[in-house]
């Protein structure tokens, strides 16, 4: 199985799940008094544990579901992407950094991103 640079390994039947290796920087996790800091720039954010989540609310679905492709993209870009709940209206994004087990800049960058995509 030739791998394509660029592209994820090809992988042979009963292989495990493909998981790209993120490098660069935002992946060592960030102290508590760096989340309370960044927490207090991001008011509507809540922290459960090692998670950060809020819930959006939109005019109606179709905005909504606008706002989940433009995180789509942005999360696509940084390679780091947030759990997604959509219920109507309302949409509920949860950060973590799973390879670093905990809260990293990538989670606060991203969480700042879609704030500012929230009123667009």
């Amino acid at each position: 199985l030739a791998d394509v640079p660029g592209k994820p390994p090809k992988l042979a039947k009963n292989s495990v799940t493909y998981r790209p290796t993120v490098q660069g920087s935002g992946m060592e996790k960030i102290s508590a008094d760096q989340i309370q800091s960044a927490l207090a720039e991001l008011p509507d954010w809540q922290r459960n544990g090692e998670i950060i989540s809020r819930t959006f609310q939109f005019k109606d679905f179709p905005a909504a579901m606008n706002f989940v492709n433009a995180v789509a993209e942005l999360a696509d870009q940084a390679q780091h992407h947030p759990d997604v709940d959509i219920s109507l209206n309302k949409v509920t994004l949860a950060l973590t950094t799973h390879d670093a087990g905990g809260l990293t800049e990538k989670d606060i960058a991203l969480a700042k991103q879609c704030d500012a995509l929230s009123v667009q």
